[in-house]
């Protein structure tokens, strides 16, 4: 019996690895299709709304503990930070900027999660391992944007470039905050109103900055309508699902593993699928990046797996 139930929770891990290894790994190029023909902030939007309520209706048909105000509102702003500066944002970068670019930059996340640790009162100090992986992954990053800074050409823009590292920063922020924040005891109840609060300010966004008057329903691709519905299904739903399983029982090493795992799934898919040009400097820049996130991933820095599931959790999903 014992042996059996050890089988079984191994194939459950390799399937649970696998899903947030190819799914999240893909949602950057989802996104990328995604906005297409369906203005950001409102794809966004209608993406976390629709995946939020149905969600909530799961945490609800599971009996979830019915979290207090206090943690309603804590769930909340951890959404506007994760789903709303994180998401949102590469969304809007992700008009002109390239998928891959996007994920390389996402990818330095759990970077800007040690330096906003360190830097909260009582807060810990990174080991020498983890301070060199910051240093060489902020190489990496210098190495990956400084052609956008200093030769700004072609169909990639500056500004939107630019946007991706401070969604990363602001997901870092989130993360950091709901670590140390009274959050809903179920798991699936606090990304359920995580989802809900950043789907609902989303569409506010995209209303008061006018992207209904650019939003024509006859114009939407079919690719970039089956690419919403993936990211709902997909990347908020079933790679949360399988997220959330792989922290309750497994080790914290081998989840973080997504972390650069990720961002080689989406280079290899933006150059197969949208025709993105690999650099010699964005190979460079990933080769640096990747490297110094399994120096801090692997030093044991990042916080247990009892602490807050979204203190780890990628901004692009």
């Amino acid at each position: 019996m014992a042996s059996g139930t050890r089988s079984k929770n191994g194939l459950n891990t390799v399937i649970a690895l696998v899903t947030i290894y190819i799914i999240w790994g893909s949602t950057y190029l989802a996104i990328r299709f995604s906005v297409e023909t369906i203005p950001p902030f409102l794809m966004a939007g209608a993406r976390f709304l629709v995946a939020g309520i149905i969600a909530f209706a799961a945490a609800l048909f599971m009996k979830s503990a019915k979290p207090t105000m206090r943690q309603w509102r804590n769930a909340a702003i951890t959404g506007l930070f994760l789903l709303v500066g994180g998401n949102g944002l590469i969304s809007f970068a992700e008009q002109s900027a390239p998928s891959s670019l996007a994920a390389l930059l996402i990818s330095t996340t759990p970077i800007w999660m040690t330096l906003l640790d360190w830097a909260r009162p009582n807060g810990k100090r990174p080991t020498l391992v983890v301070s060199a992986g910051l240093l060489i992954g902020l190489i990496g990053v210098g190495i990956l944007i400084a052609p956008d800074l200093f030769k700004n050409t072609g169909s990639v823009k500056l500004f939107e470039t630019l946007l991706i590292p401070v969604a990363a920063v602001l997901w870092a922020v989130g993360s950091v905050f709901s670590r140390q924040s009274d959050m809903p005891s179920s798991p699936a109840m606090g990304t359920a109103i995580e989802m809900l609060a950043g789907g609902v300010a989303l569409l506010i966004i995209g209303t008061l900055i006018g992207e209904w008057s650019h939003f024509q329903p006859a114009q939407v691709s079919q690719s970039s309508i089956l690419a919403l519905v993936y990211l709902i299904i997909f990347g908020s739903l079933a790679g949360y699902t399988a997220y959330i399983w792989l922290l309750n029982n497994t080790s914290l090493a081998l989840t973080s593993t997504y972390a650069y795992v990720n961002p080689v799934v989406a280079v290899f898919l933006g150059v197969v699928f949208d025709n993105e040009r690999l650099t010699p400097t964005a190979i460079t820049a990933a080769i640096v990046i990747v490297f110094a996130i399994v120096l801090i991933t692997s030093s044991g820095h990042l916080p247990s797996r009892t602490q807050k599931s979204e203190a780890l959790a990628p901004a692009e999903n």
